[in-house]
């Protein structure tokens, strides 16, 4: 039997239980795919986190996620919460990750909890008939990127925390993230974000499409940083800024489980 060791992280939280839930498993070399695929099904959270330490002298890590299902070319949540793990464990003010599609990420210590460097998601004016139908509401514009983001704008944070998709509709489109978004109340944007086809139906606080945002706000509002609300049931704040070619995203982390995970022997 091999232990792993395991932490349980709420990410985008100032306290348990809110934000997004994240496992983060550090291992010494990679496991075999369908390995860490049956890991992250049955840690059955949006995602689960794996980190070896990086040999090619490009980053500190390298990092990758996977769903219930799939691994995925992104996430931002999962990054914070493997910032969160690592840099508690010691004395360094950042790490680095390496990734598969994404480039290099980064994670450092900031005044609120931690800032986490994503790469911008721009997104250009379009249509999806057949997707905007099945969000339930019609949206004022569409904005898409090819590599699956979708912003759906809204006239208001009621209308967008009043949709309700139609998530087996959505699922049949495949893995695209559906981020419904409008001005906010008590924040200045307010989003809600549905992948059921990456085995998620409602995200909790989703780090990638809030890379979307970043471009997507930044153009609307005319400055370079804003205050974002996800407004799911868990709910997770975030600062969002633009600052080159990257958003960067501060919030905080609670860790909330750590323990060990045992592994069967093979054979």
């Amino acid at each position: 039997m091999t232990v792993l060791q395991y932490w349980h992280v709420d990410a985008f939280a100032d306290a348990p239980f809110k934000g997004n839930q994240a496992a983060v498993m550090p291992l010494e070399v990679w496991l075999d795919d369908d390995v860490l695929q049956a890991i992250g099904e049955e840690n059955n959270f949006a995602e689960t986190a794996f980190v070896i330490p990086d040999g090619s002298g490009q980053a500190d890590y390298e990092l990758r996620w996977f769903t219930p299902t799939e691994e995925v070319r992104l996430c931002g949540h999962a990054t914070l919460a493997s910032g969160h793990v690592l840099l508690s464990a010691g004395g360094a003010d950042r790490v680095t990750f390496r990734t598969r599609k994404a480039g290099i990420l980064e994670v450092r210590k900031a005044q609120a909890g931690y800032e986490l460097g994503l790469p911008l998601i721009p997104t250009q004016r379009g249509s999806w008939d057949e997707a905007a139908a099945l969000l339930g509401a019609e949206p004022q514009e569409v904005w898409l990127n090819p590599e699956g983001y979708g912003v759906y704008l809204y006239e208001s944070e009621a209308a967008v925390r009043a949709i309700e998709p139609d998530m087996r509709g959505l699922k049949a489109l495949g893995n695209d993230q559906f981020i419904c978004t409008a001005r906010g109340s008590d924040t200045d944007v307010v989003s809600r974000v549905f992948v059921p086809g990456g085995g998620v139906d409602e995200d909790s606080f989703t780090g990638s499409a809030h890379a979307a945002l970043t471009w997507f706000w930044t153009e609307k509002l005319g400055r370079d940083q804003f205050t974002a609300f996800q407004a799911s049931q868990r709910g997770g704040h975030a600062t969002c800024r633009r600052e080159g070619g990257q958003a960067w995203l501060s919030g905080d982390c609670v860790t909330v489980v750590k323990g060990e995970f045992y592994l069967p022997s093979e054979g």
